[in-house]
């Protein structure tokens, strides 16, 4: 059995030997949109950041960095236009209705956290495991449906989910052969929104829970790495999960001391308090085709 299992560690350099790497980040059913509408608009453009080296992408990320690794970004970002204009579909990414007593406690458990030790870790877990969502078969049926793609695209590509049990951090690539959806489900699988998905003989949970919701350590030591992330530490009231301001902007330095050249674009738009909310898709493509039309020139002299 592949060995999924790996420590963050900017030491570890295991973004080494890599020329381009592209990181992905979470942010709900809001930066699925913002990122589809982002991504396409530079691909219209003439600048294709699917053909990174490496494609790491988390929660949100996990989705769009599939898209990206199976060239299938144009078609996605239709599938995303037609459903901005029926919320409803869209809405099978998301827990509708009210959340069980269960279901809330995971949820704050993890809203709540102001650490990712270990021990905070698997008490998320644990909720998570406890909490009544639906099954991971009717999620990981969804985000195939939404995903339309059978095999793993590409071994350039990875995803990052936690391992709800021990609190480990998760890295699913090609080899560890696990299906696409969950792979994508699990690393997406909010504590009490989404039940965790088995990867292999674990249950995992979403990947923004390990306290990063970037993992930049998977680039460290590569030449170069994009990095589209919500934040980027610079909200001083950002107070939510495992992440901090500090962690944030520390994690961002980290990778820049580990030798790679770093850009971080973030949505420059007010980022939505309820990031999940469907409706709000269509304002999200229209916000990242703006921005992706302000920073093509500088995007162009970074990655070419």
């Amino acid at each position: 059995m592949v060995q999924i299992a790996l420590p963050r560690s900017m030491d570890a350099r295991y973004g080494r030997g890599i020329e381009r790497g592209l990181v992905l980040g979470g942010g709900g059913i809001w930066f699925v949109a913002w990122q589809t509408g982002y991504l396409r608009r530079l691909e219209e453009l003439g600048l294709q950041l699917g053909l990174a080296d490496r494609l790491v992408g988390t929660s949100a990320g996990s989705i769009v960095a599939s898209i990206l690794a199976g060239e299938k970004l144009a078609g996605f970002g239709r599938t995303v236009d037609l459903l901005t204009r029926a919320p409803g579909l869209l809405a099978r990414m998301a827990a509708s209705g009210p959340l069980e007593p269960s279901c809330e406690r995971a949820l704050d458990s993890f809203r709540d956290a102001r650490d990712c030790e270990p021990q905070t870790l698997r008490e998320i877990g644990f909720a998570a495991l406890a909490a009544r969502t639906p099954t991971a078969e009717v999620t990981a049926r969804n985000f195939s449906v939404i995903l339309r793609m059978r095999r793993w695209p590409s071994s350039r590509l990875h995803i990052t989910c936690v391992d709800a049990f021990t609190g480990e951090r998760i890295v699913v690539t090609r080899s560890a052969a696990v299906p696409l959806a969950r792979a994508a489900a699990a690393s997406s699988a909010v504590p009490g929104i989404f039940a965790p998905q088995p990867i292999q003989d674990r249950k995992c949970m979403d990947g923004g829970v390990a306290g990063t919701g970037v993992h930049l350590d998977l680039v460290a030591g590569a030449r170069r790495a994009l990095v589209i992330s919500l934040v980027d530490g610079s909200e001083p009231d950002l107070a939510w999960g495992t992440m901090t301001p500090e962690t944030i902007r520390q994690e961002f330095a980290d990778l820049q001391a580990s030798g790679t050249e770093a850009l971080r674009i973030v949505p420059r738009t007010q980022v939505p308090e309820d990031v999940m909310d469907p409706r709000l898709a269509v304002s999200a493509v229209q916000e990242g085709v703006a921005q992706a039309d302000d920073d093509v020139a500088l995007l162009r002299n970074f990655w070419v």
